[in-house]
């Protein structure tokens, strides 16, 4: 991936009718090559930000840059960006290599051109077969890469994508996700992708724009993310996280020692908090970095089984401990208590060397 800023919004917002805050103060550079997410809840604005970088809606502050020139006066249709919207928007009188070749028309390119044009698309997303048929003769997934196919055609400087596979099935989406990857990384094209899919935008982005309330609350890589989030909303949406309201206990060079009630947890302290022995802190601790044991461990706390739900490789256990904390747990099927059941009570540590995130009260 390249590090050029290829699109940059600075200092965006935007204000509906209402008093409605759809974007506040949005600063945002993409960079050329890149596979980047926007993700968040319904309302969070990433709908929205993808419209503005689009040209469907104005801004009512601020600018969008590409190539570093200011592109936020120009007309949807004079931007060289096109959109995969989430229900395709294709033309069901036209056939598969009508719709894909509908941009180039318009573009006054030469018939034969365009149907060689059309039939490279297609071979890159796999419908080279399907040229003549019509698309209300494709399943769902075939009709996404349709679209694709439409939107890549005209080689578009960046690609934006509207929930692309929000309306397949759950196999066919994880097949997808990998075409999409396979696809961008072919073409070497800036994919700006909005999902509400924590698991999809982890698997395929570069970077993944974390929003909430109109507002931007971090920008990272997937590991980053997951690993060290940098607020409370973040560790919760990214996955599953037991925010725990803690006190630290004890520090030195290597060790942060915390106490939630009777549970003790000692983080790797990697010089990254000023808090000192008696400060209270939220930390973040991921299901899979809390033991379960029938026997009792320096620092655990003993704990009530309230349900058990199964996950295929692991087993989700929801907990009520001694100092009433709810935790949740992942524990592999194959370990030693994965045959618990409701009401069952047992001992709960936190994983040696665990790296918890630190995050704001």
């Amino acid at each position: 991936m390249a590090t050029d800023a290829l699109l940059r919004l600075d200092s965006v917002s935007k204000h509906f009718s209402g008093g409605i805050v759809g974007l506040n103060n949005i600063n945002l550079s993409i960079a050329e090559g890149e596979f980047l997410s926007l993700l968040g809840p319904s309302g969070c604005g990433k709908t929205t930000t993808l419209r503005v970088i689009a040209g469907f809606e104005a801004p009512t502050e601020g600018e969008i840059r590409l190539d570093g020139k200011d592109i936020t006066p120009l007309r949807a249709f004079d931007r060289p960006v096109n959109t995969v919207f989430q229900d395709y928007a294709l033309f069901p009188h036209m056939s598969v290599a009508e719709n894909v070749g509908f941009g180039l028309s318009l573009r006054k390119i030469a018939a034969s051109e365009r149907r060689k044009r059309v039939a490279a698309a297609l071979d890159m997303v796999g419908l080279a077969d399907k040229i003549n048929q019509r698309v209300q003769a494709l399943s769902g997934g075939q009709r996404q890469r349709v679209a694709l196919a439409r939107a890549i055609i005209c080689e578009p400087r960046v690609l934006l994508l509207d929930e692309p596979l929000s309306a397949l099935d759950a196999h066919l989406r994880e097949q997808m996700q990998v075409e999409l990857k396979r696809l961008q990384r072919e073409l070497g094209t800036t994919f700006v992708m909005v999902t509400h899919d924590q698991t999809e935008a982890l698997s395929i982005s570069d970077r993944i724009v974390v929003m909430n309330k109109a507002a931007i609350e971090q920008i990272a890589s997937p590991s980053v993310l997951y690993d060290r989030p940098a607020t409370a909303f973040v560790a919760g949406f990214i996955g599953t996280s037991n925010l725990l309201k803690v006190r630290l206990v004890s520090r030195d060079a290597s060790v942060l020692r915390f106490a939630a009630g009777t549970l003790s947890l000692d983080v790797p302290s990697n010089g990254n908090t000023d808090l000192q022995p008696g400060d209270g802190a939220t930390l973040g601790v991921r299901p899979e970095d809390i033991l379960v044991s029938y026997e009792r461990a320096e620092g655990s706390v003993g704990a009530s089984v309230e349900s058990v739900v199964f996950h295929g490789r692991s087993l989700r256990v929801h907990l009520l401990t001694e100092d009433k904390d709810s935790l949740t747990a992942d524990i592999p099927r194959q370990a030693e208590p994965a045959a618990m059941a409701t009401g069952e009570h047992i001992f709960v540590s936190l994983r040696p060397g665990a790296s918890c995130p630190i995050l704001p009260s």
